[in-house]
């Protein structure tokens, strides 16, 4: 057997959010590199020193030093490519994920980090974790520039045991808790006329019209004027009545507001606004009331059965498209009682998404199907039983650059409903999911602060959806078998796509290092469409 060189080598790994801060970044944009970044580690630390480094000022001081031991070095950036140096002293590769069908070229910015194509050109060769982004590279910087697809090795750094214990179609009846909070419309009662504003009785009525002031008639301007103009007066003879500073300038910004204010142009309101800020500036805005959450500090629990749908976003991330995600999955099961549909929320934040996901709920109330909303932190035993609970996992986003949630169930044996395409397209297909049809549509890239459509991204067909929703359920109830064939499909998908078998001889030819014995071909570095591992 060839001996490798490969123990001389030092993997430098590092990703803006690591493994420190996950907890406190879960919702962050590349919160899912603190992942990926952890599962590489396993599988590298097999094939080298792997040192994990907090900032990018660490690389070069450890570069030094290896050197100095005779050491070679390669520093891992898991970022996209316009947070990755340029200038550091050991090569450098990148390993992303992107989810549109076009890299940012920079060809109206200012910023030269902006340019994929320089930065991506400078490091000379790229990792992606899927074939779409390797062909979106291949796009921009030609069919020969150095791309592997290396998919995340999901199956070693999970730990996924060699015979996992398969779901089943209906779920007899599972605990599943959270330290949190679980939001349950079986429990809120929600109803579509919430959204409705109150109808004010006749006493509420009598009592707004009784604080209506009188209308502004000269009188009432001068009998304004006059009442603040005495309390200046009386302010300066008897000394300051309002404890802060410029009291004085309080009482003409009154008077201003409630009696001049409306009889002056639009122009010459902002040229006063402009020049007397303290008098005729905007009005402060008054905060509105606090939201009336849930305790996050308490362990949360329900029981869910039947047949269990399950998915895992962020919602003030537009590309999960959760939305239609819950319209779909009620109008489906509108009177059916033994759905539930479980969501996993990573956003950190329950008051960024608390009433926009109330309003969606309400808005297709009544329904017969239940919704559970999963907010806080998941212990290893509480993410397990998460797992089992699940008859299926559902995916409706736009676009996706990994989708590590679909994996990690697909690997548990959880069939999936979802579309095919961006990533997913390397791992989706009819033996192991419910395909959901989807179309391009224009997009922006998440950094362009202009957002200007420039690439593509995909709109899940909505009806397509729905009726995935009812042929899984169907399947679930009245099929097991075919249950079971899907089910045992998506481990050995998972098993061949994320097994690491061929990780060695890929990596070094890429890197351009052979292994002993071996002649190295010229076209080994250029690998290309591995997507399977």
């Amino acid at each position: 057997m060839a001996v490798s060189l490969w123990d001389a080598m030092n993997f430098i790994l590092y990703s803006a959010v690591h493994d420190n801060l996950t907890r406190q970044t879960v919702g962050h944009p590349q919160y899912d590199y603190a992942f990926i970044l952890q599962a590489y580690r396993r599988v590298l630390g097999s094939f080298g020193s792997v040192h994990i480094v907090a900032s990018i000022a660490e690389v070069n001081p450890l570069v030094r030093r290896l050197s100095q031991e005779r050491q070679e070095s390669i520093f891992l950036s898991f970022a996209a490519p316009h947070d990755t140096p340029t200038d550091l002293s050991c090569p450098t590769i990148c390993v992303m994920a992107w989810e549109f069908d076009s890299i940012p070229t920079g060809q109206e910015s200012s910023d030269p980090q902006q340019d994929w194509r320089r930065i991506l050109g400078i490091h000379g060769r790229v990792i992606t974790l899927s074939s779409h982004a390797a062909r979106a590279i291949r796009k921009a910087l030609g069919e020969d520039f150095p791309v592997l697809v290396l998919p995340v090795p999901l199956w070693q750094a999970f730990a996924i045991a060699g015979d996992p214990v398969q779901p089943v179609p209906i779920n007899p009846g599972t605990t599943v808790d959270i330290t949190g909070c679980i939001l349950d419309t079986r429990v809120l009662g929600l109803h579509a006329d919430d959204l409705l504003p109150p109808v004010p009785t006749a006493e509420e009525l009598a009592r707004i019209e009784a604080l209506k002031p009188p209308p502004l008639t000269p009188h009432r301007r001068f009998i304004i004027a006059k009442h603040y103009l005495r309390a200046w007066i009386r302010d300066v003879v008897r000394g300051p009545s309002l404890p802060e500073r410029g009291h004085r300038i309080q009482y003409l910004k009154q008077w201003y507001w409630e009696g001049v204010q409306d009889l002056l142009s639009d122009t010459l309101r902002s040229r006063l606004a402009r020049y007397l800020p303290g008098v005729a500036g905007p009005l402060p805005i008054p905060a509105p009331p606090a939201l009336d959450l849930p305790d996050l500090g308490q362990r949360a629990e329900t029981r869910v059965d039947g047949v269990v749908y399950i998915s895992v976003f962020d919602p003030k991330d537009g590309r999960s498209n959760w939305p239609r995600l819950i319209s779909a999955f009620c109008w489906a099961f509108r009177e059916t009682s033994d759905a539930t549909l479980v969501l996993r929320i990573t956003q950190a934040d329950l008051a960024a998404y608390y009433v926009e996901v109330l309003t969606v709920l309400r808005q297709l109330s009544p329904f017969a199907c239940r919704v559970l909303v999963l907010h806080g932190e998941l212990d290893e035993s509480q993410s397990a039983r998460l797992y089992q609970a699940a008859s299926f996992y559902v995916n409706a986003s736009h676009c996706e650059g990994v989708c590590l949630p679909v994996m990690e169930f697909m690997a548990r044996g959880t069939p999936a409903i979802a579309p095919d395409h961006s990533a997913m397209e390397d791992y989706i297909d009819e033996t192991v999911a419910f395909v959901v049809k989807s179309s391009a549509e224009p997009a922006a890239w998440p950094q362009d602060v202009r957002t200007l459509y420039r690439t593509r991204q995909y709109r899940p067909d909505w009806g397509s959806l729905k009726i995935a929703f009812q042929q899984s359920y169907a399947m679930a109830k009245e099929h097991p078998q075919a249950y079971e064939a899907m089910s045992g499909a998506a481990i050995a998908r998972m098993h061949d796509y994320c097994l690491v078998t061929s990780w060695q001889p890929r990596l070094l030819a890429f890197l351009g290092r052979p292994m002993v014995g071996e002649v190295e071909t010229a076209s080994a570095v250029n690998v290309a469409d591995n997507a399977s591992c």
